[in-house]
């Protein structure tokens, strides 16, 4: 496998190339900047790329807009841990870049030592990720003068319908439900819950980033929230997110990891605490890109209690990963790609 490691930081490029030596099945090249980048990528045509975000002559962002016109490939994103590098981050994914790793404070050996697992696993799966042009979308952020347009006519009721969306999404999560979720309109009559795989700093920035597309409000759940028809919630990294009653009223709420479960916020545990909390024929769940199974087991027991399934299809996935389990698990009611995904939960809760 060929990789381009571009980081302007000569000791971040050491540390990151004698990883991907010491591993093996790599052939490594080196690149400074972003103009770098782009002239690598058309040269050593590498199978994925780690980019680095703030660098000099031509920083990330500007080389992966160039990468992604002139030959698409897996990106994995390497960025610090702030709430300008989450948001940049945000703009690299909507971009197309796979996936992303967070470099932690403190000096660049520490850092590679305390992320080389994650380093290692992300690239190797972004290396297989579906990077096929993205079609049947328009610019998500056509839509925001829009949406500002609407915002006073918003009105907020209880979870009065007993309808719930819950979405389980990981790898390839920020760009797929930047394409989907701005389809709702205003005034939707459920709550939209949302577990995606990301690390605690990240998920309040990605909410914000959210909440500047969509037609509805997007909250971080930070402490127990009454859910409210036409709000999109959003579970905090570092937590799991589950449902709950307080006074016959319905909650959600985060709670801490569990070790029961391998990922975070868990899709399984979501599953399985809105089959508690409410009645099958009024959930509808929605399995989007990500690595791995998490919530094929809860989100089939969905389907068979009377409850609707979505599993994203291969054609869009990122990572066709978790909707295929869900799929192979015989509990998707439907597979579709993720441009018609919006629409088909309109059609069933409206």
């Amino acid at each position: 496998m060929k990789i381009l490691i571009v980081d302007d930081s000569a000791l971040m490029r050491r540390h990151l190339s004698l990883l991907f030596e010491k591993d093996g099945g790599f052939e490594v090249r080196l690149a400074r900047n972003g103009e770098e980048a782009v002239k690598e990528n058309l040269e050593f045509e590498p199978d994925v790329i780690t980019l680095d975000i703030n660098m000099p002559e031509m920083d990330g962002l500007t080389a992966l807009s160039q990468i992604m016109l002139t030959r698409r490939v897996p990106v994995v994103m390497v960025s610090s841990l702030t709430e300008k590098g989450a948001m940049a981050t945000f703009e690299a994914l909507a971009l197309g870049a796979i996936d992303y790793v967070a470099k932690p404070d403190g000096t660049i050996s520490g850092t590679i030592q305390r992320v080389e697992k994650e380093i290692l696993r992300k690239v190797k799966i972004a290396a297989r990720a579906n990077v096929r042009e993205k079609k049947h979308h328009e610019n998500i952020l056509s839509g925001e003068g829009e949406r500002r347009k609407v915002l006073q006519h918003r009105i907020v009721h209880a979870n009065e319908s007993g309808k719930i969306v819950i979405i389980g999404v990981s790898t390839g999560g920020p760009s797929t439900l930047d394409r989907i979720l701005p389809e709702i309109p205003v005034n939707f009559p459920a709550p939209i819950v949302i577990a995606q795989h990301m690390p605690p700093f990240f998920t309040g920035p990605f909410a914000k980033r959210l909440d500047s597309i969509c037609n509805l409000t997007v909250t971080e759940v930070t402490k127990p929230m009454e859910l409210q028809d036409g709000n999109i919630y959003i579970g905090k990294g570092g937590t799991d997110i589950i449902f709950g009653d307080r006074s016959g009223r319905s909650f959600v709420m985060p709670k801490p990891e569990s070790a029961e479960f391998h990922w975070h916020p868990s899709v399984e545990l979501l599953g399985r605490t809105a089959l508690d909390h409410y009645k099958a024929e009024k959930i509808v769940g929605v399995m989007l890109t990500g690595m791995g199974n998490d919530g094929a087991v809860s989100f089939s027991e969905i389907k068979k209690k009377g409850g609707k399934t979505i599993a994203e299809s291969e054609e869009t996935a990122v990572v066709f990963g978790m909707p295929k389990e869900l799929i192979a698990h015989k509990g998707a009611s439907i597979t579709l790609p993720s441009y018609k995904v919006g629409a088909q939960i309109k059609r069933w809760i409206l």
